[in-house]
């Protein structure tokens, strides 16, 4: 059924959307699936760009260039939080509104990067492949040993959702003390209650003196590109952890290797990384301590797939001139 003031839209759909949310669109619009990333569908793409009213996808920038491809676009919706491959200005030149999915990924992101605070203190991927290869052959060392988690102070970059919910994990499951730095005061009491006495608002270079592990969970902006650089990691704690859930640019990763090699860190766990997939040279790769991951933050069948629904509704509301669920305003 069509929302009220429906009338038909041509559609690209620039990431495979799961059946049931292709078929919300086609019920209502004419929908073209082509992914650019694909050679075979670059044609198809192309050609679906220049009549296109709404597009849906993710993870491909959409650009000026493209944007001047599209003369009839009239909104975009990310199946993602993150806009950092969309032109804001040149969307917002064109009056084109952009959705995005906040809320239907933060409790599942918050586990992956707690996670990586457990796997990276305790070496879970190190000592998970020293039986693996078959090296287990008795007890081991303190060569071998990791660190606490329970107890530790947690030190969060950024406290929005995502880190709020890292920092229930930790204050509330594990009794650690949080630190947060966020460039906005925060009251506590009004938006997160559970979490009060139990986590504390300090400037940065406090928080990275006296935090156990450093998280990331912050946005990518030009302020915060290279934040954690050869100067902030120096600041942190000897045999500190570091964790970053949140962009790859947020770290000079030269600078942070220097810090593992050195010593001064004890581990990192990292879900991003600057170029991504992480080129087969990169040395984070294979880092005796780094935990790597594929960038998997949202990356279960549940949220991926409220995700989509979420975008979806998103863009077709945003046509029926019905007010989407989340229109990035940033």
């Amino acid at each position: 059924m069509n929302l009220p003031g429906t009338t038909r839209s041509n559609i690209l759909v620039f990431r495979p959307l799961p059946p049931d949310q292709l078929a919300r669109l086609q019920a209502v619009h004419s929908v073209t699936v082509a992914d650019p990333r694909r050679a075979g569908e670059v044609e198809a793409f192309n050609a679906a760009l220049a009549t296109a009213d709404g597009l849906i996808g993710s993870s491909y920038p959409v650009n000026a260039a493209l944007l001047a491809r599209a003369p009839q676009l009239k909104v975009v919706s990310s199946v993602s939080v993150g806009v950092d491959n969309y032109d804001l200005a040149a969307l917002k030149a064109r009056g084109i509104t952009l959705c995005h999915t906040p809320g239907v990924l933060t409790e599942t992101t918050a586990d992956t990067i707690f996670s990586l605070v457990l796997a990276s203190s305790r070496r879970v991927v190190e000592l998970a492949n020293h039986v693996r290869e078959g090296r287990w052959s008795a007890n081991i060392g303190e060569s071998l040993f990791g660190r606490d988690v329970h107890g530790k102070t947690l030190g969060l970059l950024g406290f929005g959702r995502i880190g709020q919910a890292v920092a229930r994990r930790a204050a509330l499951g594990f009794g650690m003390p949080v630190l947060f730095a966020n460039r906005s005061a925060v009251d506590l009491q009004a938006a997160a209650p559970d979490l009060a006495g139990k986590a504390r608002q300090v400037p940065q270079d406090q928080l990275l003196a006296q935090a156990d592990i450093v998280v990331a969970v912050l946005a990518l902006t030009p302020q915060t590109r290279h934040l954690m650089n050869a100067q902030a990691f120096a600041r942190m704690k000897p045999g500190a952890v570091f964790v970053n859930g949140a962009r790859g640019d947020i770290v000079d990763e030269p600078a942070l290797l220097q810090a593992l090699d050195s010593g001064h860190l004890f581990a990192a766990g990292l879900d991003v990384f600057a170029t991504e997939p992480l080129p087969l040279d990169s040395p984070l790769r294979t880092h005796p301590k780094v935990t790597p991951l594929p960038h998997i933050g949202s990356a279960t069948f549940e949220t991926r797939h409220a995700m989509a629904e979420m975008a979806t509704t998103n863009l077709l509301n945003a046509l029926a001139g019905v007010p989407p669920l989340a229109v990035f305003e940033g």
